[in-house]
């Protein structure tokens, strides 16, 4: 094997253009997925704190939030509810009329060229926070399951164009996926959050959501961050009982699981830069500790590296704004 100085990796990194044609990885637009938050009211954009220049919604707004999503490329949302009650059983996620049925409605009537993914979760219905029915402080699994399935179904009649279910039930993927076949939506895919970790990262989340569970953590569903084998086992299960597409949350932190999944299995892979990891970014970059613009770009870059076919992420139209400037993807 030639050696140096026949051998000069450098050739081909003096020049800008060159350096374009040769990069490996390029972020576009279609890899990308914009989380939205939807509150009940109207005129509501109300600024989430942990998270700059992410907001509190309520319907209106969000119809013209998505008007501007769509016309920056960004190909898809996604869906999050806070509802104007929450009970022990988490009804607002499968009401008729609930936050995110109203939500998906209004925003099929009036976007065009948007694809509209919800959460299947109860975390953000529930009184006490956690991800589905309680016996005193245990999740009830199966009973759980069962009220998934209702919601999911709920979504896909308000016009939910993907299912997304992120509550790490054990078999609530089947469940969903035959509870959608007999209502006549066998065309409707499933993302599933197949491998979500009890991860740090989520505080920002759980305060945009109001989600915080009242007591005790939730380490009974979510996947031990130190096992990467289990996660394996996680997705073969969710594929096996119908996921369509399957996600590593978070991102930034499991680009390992992210690139052993796909390469074990090839399935269409999404992965969840989430709410920590943006607010991180945000806030070095607003402390003049690091070029923000520059990280976001390259955190992105390095899980779509690791495989992910898509990625949501709130950086989502910042990221669009640059690719629409033809901009280099990592600068200099």
């Amino acid at each position: 094997m030639a050696d140096f100085p026949i051998k000069r990796h450098r050739r081909l990194r003096y020049n800008p253009l060159v350096r374009d044609m040769v990069r490996e990885t390029i972020l576009n637009k279609n890899d990308l997925i914009y989380p939205l938050f939807v509150v009940p009211g109207e005129k509501i954009n109300r600024p989430i704190k942990s998270m700059p220049g992410v907001y509190h919604k309520s319907v209106d707004v969000l119809i013209e939030e998505c008007k501007e999503i769509a016309a920056l490329g960004i190909p898809a949302v996604i869906l999050f509810g806070i509802p104007p009650k929450k009970d022990e059983v988490g009804s607002g996620a499968y009401a008729a009329d609930g936050i995110i049925q109203n939500a998906v409605r209004a925003i099929k009537a009036n976007v065009k060229n948007l694809v509209v993914i919800t959460d299947v979760c109860m975390c953000e219905y529930t009184s006490h926070g956690h991800c589905g029915v309680l016996n005193g402080e245990e999740i009830l699994n199966d009973e759980t399951v069962q009220l998934l399935a209702k919601e999911a179904v709920s979504h896909a009649e308000a016009g939910a164009d993907i299912i997304a279910p992120s509550d790490m039930m054990d078999g609530r993927i089947y469940a969903i996926r035959k509870s959608l076949d007999y209502k006549g939506f066998k065309n409707i895919p499933i993302m599933s959050y197949a491998a979500k970790y009890a991860s740090g990262y989520y505080g920002p989340f759980r305060e945009a959501a109001e989600s915080t569970p009242s007591f005790g953590d939730r380490r009974s569903h979510q996947m031990d961050v130190a096992n990467g084998n289990e996660a394996i086992i996680e997705v073969a299960t969710d594929i096996e009982e119908g996921a369509d597409i399957v996600m590593v949350k978070p991102a930034g932190a499991y680009l390992d699981i992210i690139y052993r999944v796909k390469q074990k299995f090839g399935l269409p892979t999404a992965a969840f830069q989430v709410s920590g990891e943006f607010a991180m970014i945000k806030a070095a970059a607003q402390n003049g500790w690091i070029d923000g613009e520059r990280v976001m770009m390259e955190s992105l870059v390095a899980i779509k590296r690791a495989g992910a076919d898509m990625i949501l992420t709130y950086f989502a139209k910042e990221a669009a704004l640059i690719i629409n400037g033809k901009l280099s993807m990592v600068n200099g």
